[in-house]
């Protein structure tokens, strides 16, 4: 009997060890809670199909935010501009080399006289391996980046068009890529790609929500539908699920494509449970 309780506690050990180390392939609990969009950077995706819901935004909108929760894993190649989300407003993720690392890109289709079609802005560094808050907003007079509790600010507000046909690239609302590389029409010799990583939290609001002046503005819980809101994906349903809802009641419900689906720490949390429980047992 002695020796089998200390075979049991031997084997008890062992799993305290064996679970933490398969753990460390998951990301840590997202930031907002939940579940979260999970991408293997091949040529999954979610979609908003254009034929059936339009534009998000009507044309002439010049105050605006895009904003997420990324997890970035695998980076991108030097020619793969790896997409975040995309329509009217876009981010990207940019590998720029060892020395300057991966950064997020904004940008825009812009609705202007001279210079219509499509535009960049800026670059603010991203962290690898982590969570990172990430927003592209304008409040009328300014454009901004926002990684975390950084800006990169222009003065001067971005306009969004109503007809992207001459984008380049589908005209669909999507997450992650588009399905396949597309040569980009503003970014000599590169791709419009695929981001492998983690999403969660996807907002589209047509007001500029965060206010600079502040010394931190990083959100800590769940994005919340309020008057600003135009969609808003939370990603929490069950692991594996291919239909995101739109939270927004906007009806703007998300398919994910080539595989991509829901994903979280559910599992982990579940099997350290049942150790802390056989633990428990075996001190008794």
């Amino acid at each position: 009997m002695k020796d089998l309780r200390n075979l049991l506690i031997f084997a008890c050990l062992f799993l305290i060890v064996l679970i933490p180390l398969s753990a460390e392939a998951v990301p840590p609990p997202s930031p907002a809670g939940g579940n979260y969009l999970a991408l293997d950077g091949v040529d999954d995706h979610a979609i908003l199909d254009f034929e059936t819901f339009g534009l998000l935004l009507p044309k002439g909108t010049d105050e605006f935010t895009f904003e997420a929760w990324i997890y970035p894993t695998t980076l991108p190649d030097k020619d793969i501009i790896a997409t975040l989300l995309s329509q009217q407003g876009r981010m990207y993720a940019w590998n720029r080399g060892p020395n300057a690392g991966l950064r997020l890109m904004g940008g825009a289709h812009l609705d202007h006289p001279v210079r219509p079609g499509a535009m960049a802005f800026g670059f603010l560094k991203l962290s690898p391996n982590q969570w990172n808050h990430i927003a592209f907003q304008s409040n009328g007079t300014q454009t901004i980046l926002i990684v975390d509790d950084f800006t990169r600010v222009s003065l001067g507000g971005t306009t969004l068009a109503g007809d992207l046909s001459d984008a380049g690239h589908p005209q669909d609302f999507t997450i992650g890529g588009f399905g396949e590389n597309i040569r980009s029409q503003i970014h000599g010799g590169h791709f419009w790609g695929h981001f492998s990583g983690y999403i969660d939290e996807v907002r589209i609001s047509k007001g500029a929500r965060y206010n600079i002046a502040k010394r931190r503005f990083t959100p800590r819980e769940k994005f919340k539908n309020d008057a600003k809101t135009v969609a808003l994906w939370h990603f929490d349903e069950s692991t594996g699920v291919q239909k995101f809802l739109d939270t927004s009641d906007n009806g703007y419900h998300l398919i994910g494509k080539n595989g991509a689906k829901t994903d979280g720490e559910f599992a982990a949390v579940e099997a350290q449970g049942k150790l802390a429980t056989i633990w428990g047992r075996l001190k008794q």
